[in-house]
């Protein structure tokens, strides 16, 4: 049976509510889903009650992007306590620097005559974390762009004429907030965005500072890749997880996990998460501590 641990929702860059994200989890018989919105947990709560009604393992979560020595990577927190304010208060930061960013976006983009503002965009987003997928979305709809792809390639992605970088916390921050709130730090889709030949390196240091675990299971890894990183984790003492990155109408190619899909992350994976959990919620101290203060770094954006 397969599970799926990473989706986003209408609360960041996905087009589905945490209700229909559950359900489709349900038609596609999953053990397991977690819920794994860029920096927010605004949908979490509902997420876990619409979980316990369908009778179906539900993991709270959050991706955040992060930086260790100029390499930038996003991290995944399952198990996080979603009404800690703590950890709220940590993400503020990460979410003004996306409205920054968006600004900066906008007033790229109105340089190269390209009329459209922010207050377009906040009504176009609706609700949740906005993000460049939103600005691409805006760009379509206004006949700007034949495609999402074409935003991305023309504006949005790196090195192209709008984009903007944005405020993030360094991994080591990242993976003590994350353990602060009960949660397990997992370095997300390490195949897609970390060059090959840097993965040894990086995940042994990474290791070294906390992280839990790897996502070894993700629709673009190679079998060569997956099977590197099953090896790293077995090294290293990291737990496995796996997810599609599920943004729902936003990214066509990433479909939820399920056998008709031919992308099934294993069960298995479950009972060593929840023992892992169990191990830091045991240990966690109740205090969040001030010894990472904010440090501004500039890194990819999600």
């Amino acid at each position: 049976m397969c599970v799926d641990l990473h989706t986003h929702s209408i609360y960041s860059d996905g087009t589905f509510t945490p209700l229909e994200i559950i359900q489709l989890a349900k038609r596609s018989y999953l053990q397991a889903i977690a819920l794994t919105d860029h920096d927010t947990l605004d949908g979490i709560e509902e997420f876990l009650k619409y979980g316990e009604q369908e009778n179906i393992v539900v993991f709270s979560g959050l991706e955040v992007s992060a930086v260790h020595k100029n390499t930038s990577m996003h991290i995944l927190g399952y198990g996080v306590d979603h009404t800690s304010a703590a950890l709220k208060e940590w993400l503020v930061l990460l979410q003004k620097g996306r409205m920054t960013r968006n600004q900066k976006i906008i007033e790229k983009l109105q340089k190269q005559n390209i009329n459209i503002t922010i207050e377009e965009l906040e009504e176009f987003s609706s609700c949740g974390q906005c993000g460049r997928p939103h600005i691409a979305k805006l760009l379509q709809s206004k006949g700007l762009v034949k495609s999402l792809d074409q935003a991305f390639s023309l504006y949005l992605k790196k090195g192209a004429s709008a984009y903007s970088n944005r405020f993030c916390y360094s991994a080591t921050q990242t993976i003590d907030i994350i353990h602060r709130a009960g949660g397990l730090a997992v370095l997300a889709h390490p195949g897609q965005t970390v060059e090959k030949s840097s993965l040894p390196f990086l995940i042994a240091e990474l290791s070294d500072i906390g992280l839990d675990g790897l996502e070894a299971y993700y629709p673009s890894h190679s079998k060569q890749t997956k099977k590197k990183l099953i090896s790293l984790a077995k090294k290293h003492k990291l737990i496995l997880t796996g997810g599609s990155d599920f943004h729902g109408n936003n990214h066509s190619i990433c479909r939820l996990a399920g056998t008709k899909n031919r992308f099934c992350p294993p069960d298995s994976i479950i009972q060593d998460i929840q023992k892992r959990l169990q191990t830091i919620q045991d240990t966690n101290t109740s205090s969040f501590g001030t010894e990472h203060s904010a440090q501004e770094k500039q890194c990819v954006p999600s």
